[in-house]
Order: C-alpha cells, then structure tokens, then sequence
C-alpha cells in the first residue's frame, strides 16, 4: 500500500453504471492469489448449528455442532492467518446474527469496493447491514448491493485478473441475483462465466477455489465439465479433490499468495499435493466448526491483497 495515497471516500455505490469504474486505492485485489495483507474474519461467539443447507442439516441431525470446539477451532484458524503476518479485522460480533462468522456470504470484495449480497435465508439478512457499518468503520467504499434475487459471496469466485466465475443453485444464489452481479462486472470489462450448480454443492467455491495463478483447485467428481474444459483452455492446472474430501469442505481453503495456504485438515489429498510442490501449508482442523455450514474460505474475506 502507498501511505502517501489519499483514501477512497466511503460511498454506498461506488459503481459507474457504464463501466469503468476506478480501482480502490488501498484496499481490494486484482485476483484471489495475490499476497493477502488483510483478511476479515468474523467472531463465533454467538455461533449457533441451524439449517442453512442440505448438508448442515444432516449434521444437525446426526452430530450437532460441538459449539466451544468450533469456537477453539476458529481461535486456531485466526492463528494461522497472524502466523503468516496478515492483519486480521474481525466484524464485531450480534447476538442476532448467529451465523456471522461466515464472512463471505453477507458481502463480498472485488476491486472497487465491497458488494454487498442478498442472504437467501430470513434469518441472515441482518449480516448485510452489519456488514455495511463494518466497511463504513474501515474506510471500504461500497461498489453496489444486490437488488435482484438472492446473491451470496461464496458464488463470486475470481479466477484471474478480470475474469470471474459466478455460482447460482437457485437456493441461496437465484439467477436473477447472479445475472445483476454478472452484469456489473461486463460493464467493467470483465470475463464473466456462470455456474449452474445443483443446490446441495450451496455455493461454487465449495468445489472450485484458486491455489495460485494458472493452478486450481477443483473436485472433477461434482464440477460441470464445461467449467473444468474452460479454466484448462485458459491455461490452467487442475488438482483434483476427491469427491469425499470436497463434501468434508475440503476444496474450501484460502490462498494467501506466496505459495501459502491455509488449508483444512479434512483434505489430506490436497494438502498433500500442495506440499509435494512446494508449497507451506498450514493445516487447521474446522471439522467441528464446518458443521454449521461452512469452510475456511467462507470463514474468510480478502479485503487487500499486493501484488
């Protein structure tokens, strides 16, 4: 970051109608797997196991969330991110808003400003609005909000620079929010791609997330072969993740840049792999914690990254 480089002014849209609209100029990214500087986390205090999807609920049916072991296991994942030197921010915590600590479903950053989704569950959407008077707090301008459908950040998936692969189940992200969030990002002259995933994958970033530039992660079992055809034809390298290890959110991890990872301790082939390439590896154990419906990348939104 250049200190000497005046802010943005917060603004609840940012975003140019017709298109170019200027990057932030001390915060946002030009891609996923950039050296993260600054991630926000959210804080498991008031964390609650409910039903947000088909696979929380058969965890809330057969092994509910060990509440305090979450939280220990969160504690942890804050740990790796301090490890490897990244400022964490942490959203402050409401008793109203038990599943808060999924950061990237209520908003998600690109590099012009924070969007701010549209939570498919009732119960969520107060994320939204704490979300907003959180970036307000930080200097974070909003680039737009949702206004068409349901929208979650977990479907906004930066492949490369300029270049982005949307989700839509139709439970959590519907076509019409997709199809808004798709057409912001045309304007701007970006490559936009939309996935079309059946509902019980939640979100694309459970089974395609960026390791590095021209490497991703992706679970061929569940992915359409149209999207694992297209990343290829752009040059890049796939590592498969097992079917069994990407519904143990496996295949959701969090670049840091640099050839690190954090990585969670339920996908042992993709730890290994990486690790066979060189790459630093800190493994945390989320199991107890992914219970409630989530992995580390959702736990997690990159807020500045450098190059």
């Amino acid at each position: 970051m250049n200190v000497q480089t005046r802010p943005d002014p917060f603004t609840l849209r940012r975003r140019n109608p017709s298109g170019g609209t200027a990057p932030l100029t001390q915060w946002g990214f030009r891609n996923e797997t950039d050296r993260l500087t600054d991630v926000l986390l959210g804080d498991p205090a008031y964390l609650r196991h409910m039903a947000t999807s088909s696979l929380s609920r058969k965890h809330l049916r057969e092994s509910p969330c060990n509440i305090q072991l979450a939280q220990a296991q969160h504690k942890e994942l804050r740990a790796a991110y301090e490890s490897f030197g990244v400022k964490v921010h942490t959203a402050p915590p409401e008793p109203e808003l038990p599943m808060q600590v999924y950061t990237r479903d209520s908003s998600v950053m690109t590099p012009y400003g924070a969007v701010i989704t549209a939570m498919a569950n009732w119960w969520r959407r107060g994320e939204n609005y704490a979300a907003i008077r959180h970036y307000e707090q930080l200097g974070i301008p909003i680039y737009d909000m949702v206004t068409a459908g349901t929208f979650e950040g977990g479907d906004f998936n930066v492949i490369e620079e300029g270049c982005v692969l949307i989700g839509c189940g139709g439970a959590r992200t519907q076509e019409e929010g997709a199809r808004q969030v798709a057409s912001w990002f045309e304007a701007e002259g970006w490559e936009v791609r939309l996935a079309f995933i059946d509902e019980y994958y939640v979100h694309i970033d459970l089974m395609v997330v960026p390791v590095a530039p021209k490497l991703t992660a992706v679970c061929l079992a569940c992915t359409e072969p149209g999207i694992v055809d297209w990343l290829k034809a752009k040059g890049h390298e796939i590592i498969d993740v097992p079917f069994q290890d990407t519904m143990a959110l496996g295949c959701n991890f969090m670049s840091l840049g640099g050839e690190r990872i954090i990585a969670p301790k339920s996908s042992p082939t993709l730890v290994g792999q990486l690790k066979a390439r060189g790459f630093e590896v800190a493994v945390v154990d989320t199991a107890e914690i992914s219970k409630t419906g989530g992995g580390i990348h959702c736990m997690a939104q990159a807020l500045r990254r450098e190059p």
